[in-house]
């Protein structure tokens, strides 16, 4: 079923909508210093998605305010990036929740599929391990799971939380509760807005 995701055009297409309504619901209360929120997007060349993706999924959705003597930038979360990984944050979680206990021969096919050598896949898996199980993000966050997330078992153990009868929307559920980890800039006061737009997409964080 992951592997299927990964290839479906249209899953991509409406994660690109989600980020599109994050950037809106971040842009409205404008800069900290009350100045208005300009368009300045990062061009991005996003790997692992399908070879058709349009073209708006090379661009990664961020602002600048225009007032003179600021021009402080606000990145808001995102669904698609995960930081400045050159994949797609659906490919890193799937990807490395799929390498969990696999042979090395269905590793090999997956690495090939996605464009990632084995050392990658291997770099995703100690990041998962090390990285995000030591973060602050994820120290906050895991009280919030009874029973508790096997952290040796990260992302297989954080998707078999959110998913239910409908994996993609599983899926994007951890996106979502993954997309904080996509920016540095944005205000914290965005994670009210995060929350509503979560719960108006189905998304509700558990």
């Amino acid at each position: 079923m992951y592997q299927k995701i990964l290839t479906d055009p249209s899953f991509f297409s409406l994660l690109f909508k989600y980020d599109q309504d994050l950037a809106e619901q971040a842009r409205k209360p404008g800069c900290p210093c009350r100045g208005v929120l300009h368009r300045a997007d990062y061009p991005r060349k996003p790997r692992g998605g399908p070879e058709d993706l349009d073209a708006e999924f090379n661009k990664r959705i961020s602002f600048c305010c225009a007032e003179e003597g600021c021009r402080k930038r606000m990145t808001p979360p995102s669904l698609r990036f995960l930081g400045r990984r050159v994949y797609l944050m659906v490919v890193v979680v799937l990807v490395s929740a799929m390498c969990q206990g696999i042979t090395a021969k269905r590793m090999k096919l997956l690495s090939e599929q996605i464009g990632a050598c084995r050392r990658t896949l291997d770099r995703w898996q100690g990041w998962w391990r090390e990285a995000f199980s030591e973060s602050p993000f994820w120290k906050k966050s895991r009280g919030r799971f009874s029973p508790p997330i096997l952290t040796d078992r990260l992302p297989g153990s954080l998707l078999e939380r959110f998913n239910g009868a409908d994996t993609s929307m599983g899926i994007l559920k951890v996106l979502a509760f993954l997309s904080p980890l996509s920016t540095a800039t944005c205000p914290g006061k965005n994670q009210d807005s995060l929350r509503e737009f979560s719960i108006r997409r189905g998304c509700v964080l558990q």
